[in-house]
């Protein structure tokens, strides 16, 4: 089963528009369909779990597909925001089937956390497949993929060597040269959430005063549209996360094309801490009615097979050594990545989001 946040607001109709409000248990498994059992309180069904997914990407199906075929582990699959979804769980107290929360930013993760929403999970599978700066310490939640914020750069204005850092960006000579999307985008909140952890509050609001100061214009739009400023001639430089910009290359549309052979890619902070990295990750819900089955789900999600799709299908980089990017991201170049633990993206969440509003970037 497959509910997507259209779905579910639209079951909700009678209610708030918004998921926060929440449905009733009984619209996530209507009668007949697995997971019923969870909504009415009965003992729950040993062949499924309920998976709450902020993944959008319809390659994942390939992942519970496959998963059930090899455990014949039923998963039934609610497609939501992030935020929506924790409210959700939230609102659904310990009645919730939610076995699963997968999203796609540390920072959600360690929310859910905090708000009480995730058990700690012991798996030998997980902690020897996951590096320890891409999970919980305690084992509440675990990366399973990997996603770089990269610069993007106009090869004919720019020089790839001029480009060594996100610091370097607040030099004068960006002055007018650069992209980047809303402050609200939890992307760029985590990417300044973890300059905090690694140079502290008073650096890092230097650096992004001095980033807001270079600005091409207001920023707008979301990845996609910051690289295609950049291949415009609005702008000579963005940082986005690097597999919007593979789905641009791998793109059979003339426009897309025509960008694609306007851009280059840089990974930054090579003679440093390295390149930002954030995660997709996923956590067994505190209340999961299928706990076992659950912790079955992550471990599979970093064989070899499951991190491969990720790989190939979602373009983006494993979590696991030794499996490979695809050929488009491979293009790119190898990287030296940054060792942040991830879980500070979460902590450090409210003092970047304070410091970008005091610098003035929308």
């Amino acid at each position: 089963m497959k509910i997507k946040r259209r779905s579910i607001i639209a079951f909700c109709s009678g209610l708030a528009v918004s998921l926060v409000v929440g449905c009733t248990n009984q619209t996530q498994a209507p009668t007949g369909e697995a997971g019923a059992d969870n909504a009415t309180g009965s003992a729950a069904n040993a062949g499924e779990i309920n998976l709450y997914s902020a993944r959008h990407y319809d390659t994942d199906d390939a992942l519970y597909t496959n998963f059930t075929e090899e455990t014949g582990i039923k998963v039934n699959l609610i497609e939501s925001d992030a935020d929506e979804l924790i409210e959700k769980i939230k609102s659904e107290g310990a009645n919730s089937p939610a076995d699963v929360l997968i999203t796609v930013d540390a920072g959600r993760l360690w929310r859910a956390q905090e708000e009480g929403l995730l058990q700690p999970i012991s798996s030998e599978k997980l902690e020897a497949a996951i590096p320890a700066n891409l999970r919980d310490p305690q084992g509440n939640w675990f990366g399973l993929s990997k996603r770089a914020r990269v610069i993007v750069y106009n090869p004919e204005n720019v020089k790839p060597e001029e480009l060594t850092s996100y610091e370097a960006l607040t030099e004068p000579e960006w002055k007018g040269r650069v992209c980047i999307r809303s402050s609200e985008n939890i992307y760029n909140q985590s990417l300044v959430a973890s300059k905090i952890e690694s140079k502290g509050a008073e650096e890092t609001e230097n650096w992004v005063k001095g980033l807001v100061a270079n600005f091409a214009r207001p920023p707008e739009g979301n990845d996609t549209a910051q690289i295609k400023a950049v291949a415009a001639g609005q702008c000579d430089v963005a940082i986005v996360n690097h597999y919007y910009v593979a789905r641009v290359k791998q793109s059979e549309e003339a426009e897309d094309q025509e960008v694609a052979s306007n851009i280059a890619v840089l990974f930054p902070n090579q003679n440093e801490e390295g390149t930002h990295v954030n995660i997709s990750g996923g956590g067994v819900v505190a209340n999961a009615p299928n706990k076992e089955n659950a912790v079955k789900f992550l471990e599979y999600l970093v064989t070899p097979e499951a991190q491969e799709i990720f790989a190939n299908q979602a373009n983006e980089y494993p979590v696991v050594a030794n499996i490979k990017p695809n050929s488009e991201v491979a293009s790119f170049g190898e990287f030296k990545e940054s060792d942040v633990n991830v879980l500070s993206y979460g902590k450090n969440n409210p003092d970047a989001v304070k410091l970008m509003d005091r610098a003035g970037w929308k």
